[in-house]
C-alpha cells in the first residue's frame, strides 16, 4: 500500500478527539497537507518599497517596465515594476485573512542587471523568446546565494522577511531551481551577469563566454565545467548536475535558504534534471531538516510520467497536479461541464503517485493562461480545490479574477498594486474563497483525510473526507452545485447518526434515519462535519480497502 500505512491505535475520549478502538483512516500523514498555499510573483504584486526600484539601471539596456503593447489597449511587461518583499508583508494580513497559510514566492535570487540582447526580441503574445526582457520574474539567477536587489530592502532582508511571516501564522515556499541559469549566448556583446555564476563569497564559478553549448570546453576550461555543452531550454544555460561541484553549489545553496527560514521548497522545470540528482538533493536536505516539504514543476499531463517524482527511490518529492489542473479549467470554464470529468484524474486508487493527498492542486499559474472562468466558474472552482484531496495553490490576483484569460505575455503577469488590493477587498470571489478556505484551515478531515466519493455527476459532487489518526476523530461530507439554481442534495450511504455541523451556515442537523439531505445554493457548497468514532463498521471497510489500494 502506497502512502497509508493501516496501524491499529487505541482512542478514548470524545468530541473532535473522541477516542474508541478503531485503525486509523487518512489520506496523508504529511504536516505539509495542512497548508493551502497563496502564490506570489514577487516583482509583480506590491510595491512596498519604491527606494528599491532601481529605475535607471542597465543603461543602454534599461531594466524598469519595459512594456509590450497590443491590439485593443491589451499589454504587458517584460521589465521590473517594483513588487518587493516588503509589498508582501504589507499584505500579510490581506493573504491570511484568506484562509492562506503559506506563501509561495517566485524566486529571489540575484538577476542579471540589464535587460538581455541576444535571442529573438519578445513581443506581446510571443513565446519562447528571451530578447529584452529582464530576470524580474528571478528565475535567472547569476548567484544562488544572493538575494536580488529589487526584492529586499535595507532594513528586510529575506531572514527578516521569514521571520515576520512566521509572526503572522504564515510559511513560506522557496522557488528553486536547478536546471538552468541566465539566457547565456547569442549576444552582440557579452553582458555583465548573462552566462555567469558566483558563489557565497562572489566569486565567479562559471561563465559561458557568450558561446553556444557546443562551443563550450568544459574538460579543459575550468568555467565551463559548470555546464552540458548542448541546450535545454531556449537560451538558457544548461546546468550540468552530474558534476559534484555544481551539485554542492545548488544544494548547499538550498540549504542556505533554509537557514534564512524557508519552510518548503517549490521546485521550477524539475523534469528537466536527473533523477539521481534529485535523490542525493532530498537526502542531504532531509539529513538535516526531517521530513522537509518539497513539490516539483513537471510541465506533463501525464499523471505516469510526473508521478516518477514523488518515488522513495527519485527522492520522494511531490509534484504540482497538472493532469488534474487541465481537468479542472476543461470544467469551471465551462457552465455545461460534468464533475464526472475530474474523476480518473483523482487516482484515489490504484494510481501511479506515491501518495495523491500530498500533490499541489491548481488551476493555472505564472506559466500559462489564467483561467477564463465566469466569476461563479472561480468560486466553483475554489469550492472544489479546497475540498477535495490535495494541497490548494491559488495564483495572486485569482481571488477576483484578475486578467482572467490571458497568457504570459498578454497579461497573466501584469502588476497587480496596493490600491487594486484594496479595492477587491470585497469581490464576491474573494468572499467565497475566504469562506472555504477558512472552512478548510478549521477542518483537520479536509486536510488529510481519506476522500471517499460518492457521486461526481453533472452539476453536482458529493463525498466524504475522514480522519481517524492521532486522537481526532472526524467525519467531513462535502455537497458542491456548480449549476445556477439552488439543488436539494442528499446522501444516504454511510451516513453516521449523531449531530453533523454544516460549517457554512454553522446550522446543525441531527441524523438518526442514515440519511443527509440539504438545499445547496447555486455556485456553493455544503460542509457538514460529524465529529466522533466511525461508528459503521461497513463504512469503516470500505475506507480500508480504499486505503490498502491508494
Amino acid at each position: 500500500m502506497s502512502g497509508a500505512t493501516l496501524v491499529a491505535v487505541l482512542l478514548t475520549g470524545c468530541g473532535a478527539t473522541e477516542k474508541s478502538n478503531q485503525v486509523e483512516i487518512y489520506g496523508s500523514k504529511e504536516p505539509f497537507t495542512a497548508q493551502a498555499i497563496y502564490f506570489v510573483l514577487t516583482d509583480r504584486f506590491v510595491d512596498g518599497d519604491p527606494s528599491n526600484n532601481h529605475e535607471t539601471q542597465g543603461l543602454n539596456n534599461p531594466t524598469w517596465q519595459l512594456r509590450l503593447d497590443g491590439p485593443d489597449g491589451q499589454f504587458a511587461n517584460v521589465g521590473y515594476m517594483g513588487g518587493d518583499l516588503q509589498g508582501v508583508l504589507n499584505n500579510a494580513d490581506y493573504i491570511s485573512d484568506m484562509g492562506f497559510t503559506a506563501v509561495w514566492l517566485s524566486p529571489i535570487l540575484d538577476n542579471p542587471d540589464e535587460a538581455f540582447t541576444g535571442d529573438e526580441p519578445i513581443t506581446f503574445g510571443g513565446q519562447f523568446k528571451d530578447g529584452g526582457k529582464t530576470g524580474y520574474h528571478g528565475y535567472w539567477a547569476t548567484n544562488f546565494y544572493k538575494a536580488d536587489e529589487h526584492l529586499i530592502s535595507q532594513q528586510l532582508s529575506y531572514a527578516d522577511f521569514t521571520r515576520a511571516l512566521h509572526d503572522k501564522g504564515l510559511k513560506t515556499v522557496f522557488d528553486i531551481v536547478a536546471n538552468h541559469g541566465t539566457p547565456s549566448w547569442t549576444m552582440p556583446v557579452d553582458q555583465p551577469g548573462y552566462g555567469e555564476l558566483y558563489d557565497a563569497e562572489g566569486t565567479l564559478v562559471a561563465d559561458h563566454m557568450n558561446l553556444a553549448p557546443a562551443a563550450l570546453s568544459p574538460q579543459t576550461e575550468p568555467l565551463h565545467a559548470f555546464f552540458h555543452p548542448y541546450p535545454d531550454l531556449v537560451k538558457l544555460s544548461n546546468l550540468n548536475e552530474n558534476n559534484p561541484a555544481v551539485q554542492d553549489y545548488l544544494i548547499n545553496s538550498y540549504l542556505y535558504w533554509i537557514e534564512q527560514g524557508a519552510d518548503a521548497f517549490r521546485i521550477d522545470t524539475i523534469r528537466h534534471v536527473s533523477h539521481e540528482f534529485w535523490r542525493t538533493m532530498a537526502e542531504r536536505i532531509r539529513a538535516k531538516h526531517p521530513g522537509f516539504y518539497m513539490f516539483g514543476e513537471s510541465f506533463q499531463y501525464d499523471a505516469n510520467f510526473i508521478a516518477q517524482h514523488t518515488q522513495p527511490k527519485n527522492g520522494g518529492i511531490a509534484v504540482l497536479d497538472f493532469p488534474l489542473q487541465k481537468a479542472m479549467v476543461n470544467l469551471f470554464e465551462s457552465p455545461d461541464s460534468d464533475y464526472g470529468s475530474l474523476s480518473e484524474h483523482l487516482y484515489l486508487t490504484h494510481g501511479p503517485y506515491h501518495n495523491p493527498y500530498e500533490l499541489t492542486t491548481f488551476y493555472d499559474n505564472h506559466d500559462m493562461a489564467r483561467m477564463n472562468a465566469s466569476d461563479e466558474g472561480f468560486i466553483d472552482a475554489h469550492n472544489w480545490l479546497f475540498t477535495a484531496r490535495g494541497i490548494p495553490v491559488v495564483y495572486q490576483g485569482s481571488e477576483f479574477a484578475f486578467m482572467r484569460g490571458t497568457a504570459e505575455h498578454q497579461g497573466n503577469r501584469n502588476f497587480i498594486g496596493q490600491s487594486r488590493l484594496y479595492q477587491q477587498r470585497d469581490n464576491p470571489i474573494r468572499q467565497a474563497l475566504s469562506t472555504i478556505a477558512q472552512i478548510r484551515k478549521n477542518t483537520p478531515a479536509l486536510q488529510r483525510g481519506l476522500q471517499y466519493n460518492l457521486s461526481l455527476v453533472g452539476n453536482q459532487a458529493m463525498f466524504y473526507r475522514v480522519l481517524v489518526e492521532q486522537g481526532v476523530s472526524q467525519i467531513a461530507l462535502v455537497m458542491l452545485n456548480k449549476s445556477d439554481t439552488p439543488a436539494q442534495m442528499s446522501a444516504s450511504k454511510f451516513v453516521e447518526s449523531g449531530t453533523w455541523q454544516e460549517q457554512v451556515t454553522g446550522q446543525s442537523v441531527v441524523v438518526d434515519n442514515g440519511a443527509l439531505t440539504s438545499e445547496v445554493p447555486g455556485h456553493s457548497v455544503r460542509v457538514f462535519v460529524r465529529n466522533g468514532a466511525v461508528a459503521n463498521p461497513a463504512f469503516t471497510q470500505a475506507l480500508l480497502t480504499q486505503m490498502s489500494r491508494q
